[in-house]
């Protein structure tokens, strides 16, 4: 039963061991996408107001709660190369795990506290990251990204491209598809600009190409 006495441990939980296997699930994630030919790799640890910025690391108000990573999308962009970024978390959650106990058995580290929660949490993170799901804001678990690409439907990595161009003759500017196909016309390239952004970040990987032809934003599948 929890009791008091705990309350102290649950903190340290909470506000040491949590944020540490977090960076080191991010990591795996991380890795991958470098080896996989990943630019402008930014890994978020945390959630809230950034408050700190340490290399390809932000560190928000909340630090303990919450991390994922982003990148602008992989050069590889085969279905193997995707399943082992999105495996990647997990993974190094798992070596990890392996790791302490191998440690601990062959005592080197030394049993306690430390010790079983990282263990235990770590073990939390592995199952709830594998668990196929879909999160609110349309993100996939990392779960549910590998089953999608095992069964084939590799239309969850596959980049679409959205154009925000000028339609000279009636001075208007125009969202178009990854099919060239016209999404909604605007009078101000501001707004163009803004309902390219909402449609590419619901269609994720994608990317926006303004009328000069310059990606002007990227939107890959977030690995959390």
């Amino acid at each position: 039963m929890f009791g008091i006495n705990d309350i102290p441990k649950f903190l340290l939980a909470f506000f040491l061991v949590l944020p540490l296997i977090s960076i080191l699930h991010e990591a795996g994630h991380v890795l991958f996408a470098w080896l996989m030919g990943a630019k402008n790799i930014r890994v978020v640890v945390g959630s809230g107001k950034p408050v700190l910025n340490i290399g390809i690391i932000e560190i928000r108000q909340y630090y303990f709660w919450y991390g994922f990573c982003t990148f602008e999308n992989i050069e590889r962009k085969e279905k193997l190369a995707n399943i082992l970024i999105f495996s990647g978390g997990a993974l190094f959650n798992l070596l990890s795990t392996i790791a302490v106990i191998l440690l601990v058995e062959n005592e080197i580290l030394e049993a306690g506290l430390l010790t079983y929660q990282f263990t235990y949490f770590s073990m939390y993170y592995v199952f709830f990251a594998l668990l196929p799901m879909l999160y609110p804001g349309g993100n996939y678990s990392d779960g549910k990204m590998i089953l999608e690409l095992l069964r084939n439907k590799e239309e969850v990595i596959r980049e679409r491209t959205y154009r925000v161009k000028k339609k000279t003759e009636e001075e208007k500017w125009q969202v178009l598809d990854h099919h060239n196909k016209l999404i909604e016309t605007f009078d101000k390239e501001e707004n163009a600009m803004e309902k390219a952004r909402e449609v590419a970040h619901e269609h994720r990987p994608s990317r926006i190409i303004n009328s000069k032809g310059k990606e002007v934003q990227n939107y890959p599948r977030i690995p959390l």
